[in-house]
């Protein structure tokens, strides 16, 4: 049997972070599979992972202090930013040291990095006859600097993964003269729901990191329009993150009664909350895959986003299985919902072309990917 090593940052909270967490449980069906990460943020996967997966926290004792290095410069605070910086070196020094350790003594077949950083030292230390695998998740976002430096740590891997099929075009020509192969698999949904939302609850829903990317002041702004012509319609917004408070306060300010922070919360609470809602809304500024469309729409919930949000133009057909809206333009989004919320017929159709449209993204397709790639990785050649 092969082994399978994924090489993490943590396997906290994070989009990343799940991800890793499904494609170990895909492949762990067919292969031995570890998990190497950096840190231990909790005691436990913050997503399930199968009991056949093995975890090996390289740093159990240490965690990143990012936040509270920023907090300290922002506080212009000397004594520490000067506590805090020394710590991070510290972190920054173990995290480099244990992870390449890890893998100059690997015994795996495969390994896949998930990071930039990753990416150089698994190209670097990693044995003769591995196969190298790099996994982007992210899109640059026409930043040269980040495309740039992801395109200098791919070069000596074997193959450069790729969740979207524009990401992997653009890849394939920076890299066409490295030995690299890009490959374009996207994020898998790990499950599909038997039961469909029936879509006659007046309830709006966005799943997502709390954080200024994500755009979730501009989906209160929306909603905050919404309901002075449809007042009973609440919105639920499920995620956690830095900006939080200043989302609390916005709804403070506005008397937004009927929107709900649930904070952070598993899959089956959030495939409840799914099944009882009629309209996905998803705001971002940007988003490399956009996971949270796919399990929206495989509860037959019609989805809207803002077309800057790359990871929803590469799985909605606007029009079809959903709607894109362009240019951020708020009174677009506005009239679309309320199109959507006037018509129950529209709604379903849309639902039911959104349940039909996630096939490609199953479990089973993407892991069959996966293990075309492992196993017989001369058909790219």
């Amino acid at each position: 049997m092969k082994k399978v090593s994924i090489l993490a940052l943590h396997l906290g909270y994070g989009g990343i972070e799940k991800c890793i967490c499904v494609l170990a449980n895909l492949l762990c069906t067919r292969y031995q599979v570890e998990i190497a990460s950096c840190y231990k943020l909790l005691e436990e996967p913050a997503f399930h992972l199968d009991e056949r997966v093995k975890v090996i926290y390289l740093n159990d004792d240490i965690k990143p202090n990012r936040e509270a290095f920023k907090e300290a410069v922002r506080r212009k605070h000397p004594i520490d930013i000067l506590k805090e910086g020394s710590y991070s070196l510290k972190v920054l020094h173990r995290r480099k040291k244990s992870m390449c350790d890890y893998i100059k003594n690997c015994n795996s077949d495969v390994i896949i990095s998930t990071r930039d950083i990753f990416n150089y030292w698994t190209c670097s230390y990693a044995r003769d006859g591995v196969i190298k695998i790099g996994w982007e998740h992210n899109h640059y976002h026409k930043s040269i600097r980040y495309a740039t430096n992801m395109i200098n740590s791919a070069k000596n891997l074997d193959y450069f993964v790729l969740v979207s099929s524009d990401l992997q075009k653009f890849y394939s020509e920076k890299l066409a003269n490295n030995k690299v192969m890009c490959i374009y698999i996207p994020n898998a949904i790990d499950s599909i729901p038997k039961k469909l939302s029936s879509l006659k609850e007046k309830r709006l829903i966005s799943v997502g990191r709390l954080s200024p990317e994500k755009g979730f002041i501009d989906l209160l702004k929306v909603y905050n329009i919404l309901i002075q012509e449809y007042p009973d319609w609440s919105l639920d917004i499920i995620g956690d993150g830095v900006e939080r408070e200043k989302l609390e306060d916005y709804i403070k300010r506005h008397s937004l009664d009927k929107v709900t922070l649930h904070g952070f919360q598993g899959k089956e609470y959030i495939d409840d909350v799914l099944d009882k809602s009629s309209i996905y809304v998803m705001t971002s500024f940007t988003e490399s895959f956009g996971i949270v469309l796919l399990e929206a729409m495989s509860h037959g919930v019609p989805c809207i986003a803002y077309d800057s949000a790359e990871g929803a133009r590469e799985i909605i057909t606007s029009g079809d299985n959903g709607f894109l809206i362009k240019n951020r333009n708020i009174d677009a989004m506005v009239l679309k919902i309320k199109n959507l919320i006037e018509n129950e017929k529209l709604r379903k159709n849309v639902g039911k072309a959104a349940r039909e449209s996630i096939n490609k993204y199953t479990s089973e397709v993407v892991g069959e990917e996966w293990f075309t790639l492992i196993e017989e990785s001369d058909i790219y050649e």
